[in-house]
């Protein structure tokens, strides 16, 4: 199923509410420019617009960047909304006070290429911060993509982002309700890194 047809149904497939983690922890994130990747609906980049970053969003999907318009229209907040494939989309380098990765998972070839794109995308004091599943989160039928390459570890984003500060990493287990696509326990790793 594409991710437009995933996003084509009314309502919102993750829900409107921002992914939990985000939700306690943005405050990490220096105002200012932020980049959410893979941003779907829109519902971390609406919130983060109301919080008052200049908010990027980037995705794939059509259909999704259309709600999240809607989504942040509803809300009266603005932010630029940017339709690509995260393979070919060019992450400005030293351009962001932040950029978010939740429930954004790759193939490890491409998850590698950008995350280095991402950690030159910051400028100095900017925060990366990400929520994924891990490998255990394939016993668990809540979410996330089918296969253990795309998933990812402590170990991996360690050595994806060598040279940010590591703030705060973390593989836990924790009920994850976002919609009708994330709902239950679930096992997930959490980082956020600052740059030197």
């Amino acid at each position: 199923m594409s991710w437009d047809e995933r996003y084509a149904d009314e309502g919102y497939f993750y829900g409107v509410a921002p992914n939990g983690f985000l939700a306690s922890q943005f405050e990490a994130i220096p105002l200012g420019r932020v980049l959410c990747l893979a941003e779907g609906e829109g519902r971390n980049a609406v919130f983060l617009a109301e919080q008052g970053y200049q908010v990027t969003a980037v995705d794939t999907s059509k259909v999704g960047l259309a709600k999240a318009e809607k989504l942040a229209h509803d809300r009266g907040v603005h932010m630029t909304i940017v339709q690509a494939d995260l393979a070919d989309y060019q992450i400005e380098p030293n351009s962001w006070h932040g950029i978010v990765s939740i429930f954004f998972h790759l193939p490890p070839d491409l998850r590698k290429q950008v995350h280095q794109a991402s950690l030159n995308g910051l400028v100095s004091g900017g925060v990366f911060l990400l929520e994924a599943y891990t490998p255990a989160q394939l016993n668990n039928n809540t979410g996330g993509p089918p296969t253990k390459e795309l998933m990812m570890t402590e170990s991996m984003l360690k050595e994806d982002f060598k040279g940010l500060d590591i703030v705060h990493l973390a593989a836990l287990k924790r009920d994850v309700i976002e919609g009708r696509g994330h709902t239950g326990a679930a096992d997930v790793v959490q980082l956020i890194a600052r740059k030197p």
